[in-house]
């Protein structure tokens, strides 16, 4: 029966049932038959209300909508045009680095799509880059940001495997920029290899990019810079920020007018309310788990079958890479690492290694075919059929599996700036 109800969660999920209704009604399910009060969502709801990191997630969900509803987006697409531009295949660089940066203050993969996609595509297409190439490098970057602070992944992750957000944070830094870095050095030797054009490098127009943008380019330096120097907490740095954004992108340069406001904190808090739930709801199934001793039995299996920790990580990518393709990475989150992160400890796996581990294999898997995510919403956005995405991202995919490769096999890339 309990196979059966789980097969069943996982076909709502396919056909479209919203996760936080199927979540709720699994849990609800397996608490009942195993004789658990259900009173045990209730509690762990509450329990999460007074975690204080919580209230950094609609915070900083509220700020990365204000900044996709104005301006910022094409200026930040201004600046790094103005210093990168004369590089070789600089306007596909300016994508990703602008792609990363802004999927990190946003932390919606499909919202970075949408509201960069339709200013990037007709600009690399004026630029004469191959269409193929721009689809796929957009498709494949809407997730790149995911590794780096203040993502919402981030903070979903640490308060469902109960780590230190401030050491997820750094942990994902130089993984992350090795997945730009990478992506980079592809698109610069496609860009050599098929002459593509340059744009002059212009100190008049870096200084008038970083003029038009100087409001905003302290953002990222006083959050992480508040955070790592002790001056304040997460949740405080979250409140910092959003008051930050809303004076800068109301007040001063009046890209949203007040009229609008209401309609953006419906869109945002819609998003943290569905997150909300699902981790209410997963955190009670995770009782049920627990006294049902799954993990445990599942760690047993694991032993049994798998004795190398290497081989472990190569089945763990494997599965987590699946997950990514087929469900939303907030859902896999907390369904999936209550499962899977004392397992992982028992092969010795730092819980920040696996963090960043989890994250990356699902922000890969987002954009793997036949059902990644982001194939869609691209395919939707920049309305083309859905098998020329499946191709024109390809090349991208095998790129970054290589750098999860590297992320999964050597963790000093991961710890070595918490040392």
């Amino acid at each position: 029966m309990i196979l059966l109800a789980v097969l069943a969660a996982v076909l709502f999920m396919l056909i479209g049932v919203p996760v936080f209704v199927v979540i709720c009604g699994l849990a609800v399910y397996l608490l009942f038959i195993s004789g658990i009060d259900l009173s045990a969502i209730i509690i762990e709801m509450h329990r999460m209300a007074t975690t204080p990191v919580l209230v950094a997630i609609p915070l900083f969900t509220f700020a990365g909508y204000l900044l996709s509803e104005s301006g910022a987006p094409k200026r930040l697409i201004r600046l790094s045009n103005a210093v990168l531009g004369w590089l070789p295949g600089g306007l596909a660089v300016i994508a990703l680095i602008s792609c990363a940066v802004f999927t990190a203050l946003t932390g919606a993969t499909g919202l970075t799509i949408i509201a960069l996609g339709g200013i990037l595509l007709p600009a690399m297409t004026r630029g004469k880059y191959p269409e193929v190439f721009s689809l796929g490098l957009l498709t494949t970057s809407g997730t790149l940001g995911l590794l780096f602070p203040p993502s919402l992944p981030l903070i979903i992750y640490a308060i469902v495997a109960k780590v230190r957000i401030d050491q997820l944070f750094i942990a994902g830094i130089i993984p992350g920029i090795l997945l730009v870095v990478l992506l980079s050095v592809f698109s610069i030797n496609r860009a050599v290899r098929n002459n593509m054009p340059k744009t002059a490098f212009k100190i008049s127009e870096v200084a008038g990019a970083i003029k038009a943008a100087v409001w905003e380019l302290p953002l990222p330096l006083v959050v992480l810079g508040g955070i790592y120097s002790g001056k304040f907490a997460v949740s405080e740095a979250a409140a910092i920020t959003a008051v930050y954004v809303l004076i800068v992108e109301i007040v001063i340069y009046r890209d949203i007018r007040w009229k609008e406001l209401p309609e953006i904190m419906k869109k945002s808090m819609t998003l943290v309310g569905a997150v909300l739930i699902i981790l209410g709801a997963a955190m009670g199934l995770t009782n049920y788990l627990i006294d049902a001793e799954i993990p445990m039995r599942m760690l047993e299996f694991f032993k049994l079958h798998i004795e190398s920790r290497i081989w472990f990580l190569v089945v763990l990518n494997i599965f987590l890479l699946a997950v990514g393709c087929t469900m939303g990475i907030f859902s896999a989150l907390v369904l999936v690492v209550p499962l899977l992160s004392p397992i992982a400890q028992a092969y010795g796996i730092d819980p920040i290694h696996l963090g960043i581990i989890f994250l990356a294999n699902l922000e890969i898997g987002a954009s793997i075919p036949p059902l990644g995510i982001n194939l869609f919403i691209a395919s939707i956005r920049f309305e083309r059929p859905v098998l020329r995405l499946y191709v024109a991202s390809l090349p991208f995919i095998a790129i970054l599996l290589l750098a999860l490769a590297l992320i999964t096999y050597i963790p000093w890339m991961s710890l070595v700036l918490l040392k």
